[in-house]
């Protein structure tokens, strides 16, 4: 085990229930909340220790103890404290950067369920791969909203004749998802903030998140970049259903096709 892994295995063990942040519910919603709330804690103690020392200092009796030229003096004054907040924020750092590069940049489970995600002023699409579990090829030439294909797939490529797009993202509760994010104009910002998972969505690249649904129920999708006049209207849904709810919902959708 890397000494780096052990803040975020803490993090994962220790129960949470803060009533004041969004309702969690992903899997690893208790390690981001952890970690949040430890950030806070530390910044109100360095808060509260500088006002504490701006307070105490004018009043506190100048004593005739060590001249001002002590290395004694500036250990104690000026390297300690600042060697402690170096080793403080390398530790914050490290166990951050492990808890988004496992979101973010470690590969998914094999048989995570794949979904794509494509933000347009000011909107989002979500494809699904249908019963081949492949996504069909998309030209740039082929979007037609009005038509029903805002995507623009290509009706000739076999892989993409079972694809389906949606307007609200419905997921199983308990079945890590993998999300293909893109985006057909400028920078989206892919935001569930009940799922704990916050992505730029840039033209010309096709980005990955994954995260496992815990809680059934329905979650508000937003945009957190500042996209264009609409971006304030620029939402959707995610459901997250029973095994057995999702099913008769993908049921539905392919029958309605």
């Amino acid at each position: 085990m890397t000494p780096a892994l052990i803040p975020a295995l803490w993090l994962r063990a220790v129960p949470h229930n803060f009533w004041w942040l969004p309702p969690d519910g992903v899997l690893h919603g208790a390690e981001f909340d952890h970690y949040l709330v430890l950030n806070l804690w530390i910044a109100v103690g360095l808060l509260l220790l500088t006002h504490l020392v701006l307070v105490v200092a004018p009043l506190r009796r100048r004593k005739a103890a060590l001249p001002a030229t002590s290395n004694t003096r500036l250990w104690l004054v000026e390297v300690l404290p600042l060697a402690g907040l170096v080793v403080l924020f390398v530790w914050l750092s490290v166990t951050a950067q492990q808890m988004w590069a496992h979101q973010r940049y470690q590969g998914s489970d094999p048989s995570a369920m794949q979904v794509e995600v494509v933000g347009v002023q000011f909107h989002w699409y979500f494809r699904y791969p249908g019963a081949d579990a492949a996504f069909g090829q998309t030209k740039p030439r082929l979007v037609d909203p009005g038509a029903g294909n805002p995507l623009g797939i290509d009706p000739t490529d076999p892989q993409g004749k079972d694809d389906f797009v949606t307007s609200q993202l419905v997921l199983p509760v308990g079945r890590q998802v993998d999300l293909r994010l893109r985006s057909q104009d400028v920078i989206h910002g892919f935001f569930i903030p009940g799922m704990r998972i916050k992505q730029d969505t840039l033209p010309g690249q096709t980005l990955h998140i994954h995260f496992t649904p815990a809680v059934p129920g329905d979650y508000t999708i937003l945009c957190s970049q500042l996209c264009g006049m609409g971006h304030y209207r620029m939402q959707a849904q995610l459901r997250v259903l029973t095994h057995a709810g999702f099913r008769q919902w993908l049921a539905a959708e392919e029958a309605a096709r």
